[in-house]
C-alpha cells in the first residue's frame, strides 16, 4: 500500500513536471509574448546596471559610511531603489521621485474638479495628466537631489574627492535628475512594449535584489546557532511561505455582488438579460496605507536628537516596539477606510449600471444602489484593514523573534505586498496572452488575477 502511494505522488510530480515544461514551451511559442518578456529582461538588466555606476566625484571604496541608509525612511528608499540609494549610484533616487509625483497627481484628480473633468476627457486628459506628472516629477527630483547631497555632505563627506568637491553641489543634482528620468523613461518602455507594468516592476527587482543577501545572512546567523539554529531557519522559511500564500488570498480577495441587466429586443435580436457580479476588492487600496503609514510613523524621528522627544522618536522608529506597532496598526487601518473613500465611488456605480439598464437583485437604482454598494464596501473594507495592518506589523514581530532586520523586511510591509501584488499582474498577462492562443493556463483550476485596481497599478 504504502509503494502504491509513492509511486501515484511520484506519477503526480512528473505530470506536474510535464506541464510545466509544456507550458514554458508554449510561453515561447507565441513570438508576441516572448518579445515581451525579452524587452522587460533586458530593460531590468540596464536599470540593475545603472544602480552600481557610482556619482561623479564619490570614491566608491569609502561608501562604509552610507550604511546608515539601512534603516527609518531612508532604508525604505534603498529599498525601493536596490541598494542604489547607499552606494551613491547615478540612480539613487530611482523611481521614488515619480511615485511621488503620481501619488500627488492621483489624489488631485479626486479633490479638484477642474483635475477630474481633465481625466475625463478620455485619451487626450490622461495624457496632459501623465505630462503634469512628469514635469512634477522633474521638481521633486531636483528638491530631492539636493536634500541627498547634504546627506553625503554630512554623512560622507569622506567619501567626496577633494578635488571635486567644489562641484560636487552642481552636478550632483543634474546627474540625479537625468537618472530618475533615465528609470521613469525605462518604465514607460517596459509598459508600453515590455510585460506588466514597468514602474511596478522596477520597485520589485529593486526589492528582490536584497533578498539573496538577507536570505544569506540570515543563513551565517542561525548556522552560528548550531543544528537548532538551522531548524529554526527553515521554520522560518516555511512561515515565509505561509505569509506569502495568505497575502495572495487578500490581494485577490473579492465580494461578488449580483448584478442583473434588462432584456432589450432590437430587430430580432435580444441584447441583455445576462446575470454577471459586480467584483468589490477587500483590499481596494492596495499598498498606499502603509506607505503613508510609515510617513506618518517616520516624522517623528526627525525630533530624534532633542533630549525631550528622544524617547517619542525612539519608539515611532523601532518598528519591534509593541506600542509602536499599536500606533502603526491604528494608522494603517484609519488610512485604508480613508484612501478605500478617495478612489471608490459607489454612486459612479450606480450611476454606470442604470446606464447600462443594469440593477441589484432586490435593490432598487439610483441612490439605493450606491447606498447598498457603499454599505458592502464599508463591511468588507473593515477586515480587510485589519489583516492589511497585521501585515504592516509583522517585520516588527520577526525581528523580536529573533529574524534579522534585513530578512524580517520580507515577511509583511512594503515590500512584500509589492513583490506579490507585482508577480501576480505579471502572470495574469501571460496567463491571459495563452488563453488567447487557446493553450491551457497556468493554473489547473481558476484563473490567476492581479490587483484589479487602477490606482495600485498606476502607483506601484
Amino acid at each position: 500500500m504504502r509503494l502504491f502511494c509513492i509511486a501515484q505522488r511520484t506519477q503526480k510530480l512528473d505530470c506536474s513536471v510535464k506541464k510545466l515544461i509544456q507550458t514554458l514551451k508554449n510561453i515561447w511559442s507565441i513570438d508576441d509574448l516572448k518579445s515581451k518578456i525579452i524587452v522587460t529582461l533586458s530593460l531590468i538588466f540596464v536599470y540593475r546596471f545603472g544602480t552600481y555606476i557610482v556619482l561623479p566625484g564619490i570614491d566608491p571604496n569609502k561608501l562604509s559610511a552610507l550604511s546608515g541608509a539601512k534603516n527609518g525612511a531612508l532604508g525604505l528608499i534603498d529599498a525601493f531603489s536596490g541598494g542604489a540609494f547607499s552606494q551613491a549610484s547615478i540612480l539613487a533616487l530611482g523611481i521614488m521621485p515619480y511615485i511621488s509625483a503620481s501619488i500627488f497627481m492621483q489624489l488631485m484628480t479626486i479633490l479638484i474638479p477642474q483635475m477630474q473633468k481633465v481625466q475625463k476627457e478620455g485619451a487626450s486628459g490622461q495624457k496632459k495628466i501623465n505630462q503634469w506628472t512628469r514635469y512634477l516629477t522633474v521638481i521633486v527630483t531636483f528638491v530631492q537631489a539636493y536634500a541627498y547631497v547634504t546627506y553625503l555632505k554630512g554623512l560622507g563627506k569622506d567619501a567626496i574627492i577633494d578635488s571635486f568637491s567644489a562641484y560636487f553641489w552642481l552636478t550632483t543634482p543634474i546627474v540625479l535628475t537625468a537618472g530618475t528620468l533615465f528609470v521613469m523613461w525605462l518604465g514607460e518602455k517596459i509598459t508600453d512594449k515590455g510585460l506588466g507594468n514597468g514602474t511596478s516592476l522596477i520597485i520589485m527587482v529593486g526589492i528582490l535584489a536584497r533578498l539573496p543577501r538577507s536570505i544569506h545572512d540570515e543563513w551565517n546567523a542561525k548556522f552560528a546557532e548550531g543544528t537548532g539554529g538551522i531548524l529554526k531557519f527553515v521554520i522560518e522559511c516555511s512561515v515565509l511561505v505561509a505569509i506569502i500564500m495568505g497575502l495572495i488570498i487578500l490581494i485577490q480577495g473579492v465580494r461578488k455582488v449580483p448584478v442583473n441587466y434588462a432584456k432589450q429586443i432590437v430587430g430580432n435580436r435580444q441584447f441583455g438579460g445576462a446575470r454577471q457580479f459586480l467584483p468589490l476588492k477587500v483590499n481596494s487600496a492596495g499598498v498606499m496605507p502603509i506607505i503613508f503609514a510609515q510617513a506618518i510613523m517616520f516624522l517623528p524621528t526627525i525630533f530624534a536628537n532633542f533630549e525631550t522627544t528622544k524617547g517619542i522618536a525612539k519608539v515611532f522608529s523601532d518598528p519591534r516596539d509593541f506600542v509602536h506597532m499599536i500606533i502603526y496598526a491604528v494608522i494603517v487601518i484609519g488610512f485604508t477606510f480613508l484612501y478605500t473613500a478617495l478612489i471608490f465611488n459607489p454612486k459612479q456605480i450606480a450611476e454606470d449600471l442604470k446606464r447600462n439598464n443594469g440593477f441589484i437583485p432586490g435593490v432598487k437604482p439610483g441612490q439605493p444602489t450606491a447606498d447598498y454598494i457603499g454599505a458592502v464596501m464599508d463591511k468588507i473594507t473593515l477586515p480587510g484593514a485589519f489583516l492589511l495592518a497585521v501585515v504592516g506589523i509583522l517585520p516588527g514581530f520577526a525581528q523580536r523573534l529573533g529574524i534579522t532586520q534585513g530578512f524580517s523586511s520580507f515577511f509583511g510591509g512594503t515590500s512584500l505586498l509589492i513583490m506579490v501584488g507585482v508577480i501576480l499582474d505579471s502572470l495574469q498577462q501571460i496567463e491571459t496572452q495563452l488563453l488567447m492562443r487557446q493553450y491551457d493556463g497556468l493554473m489547473k483550476s481558476g484563473r490567476i488575477q492581479g490587483r484589479q485596481s487602477s490606482v495600485s497599478s498606476a502607483v506601484i
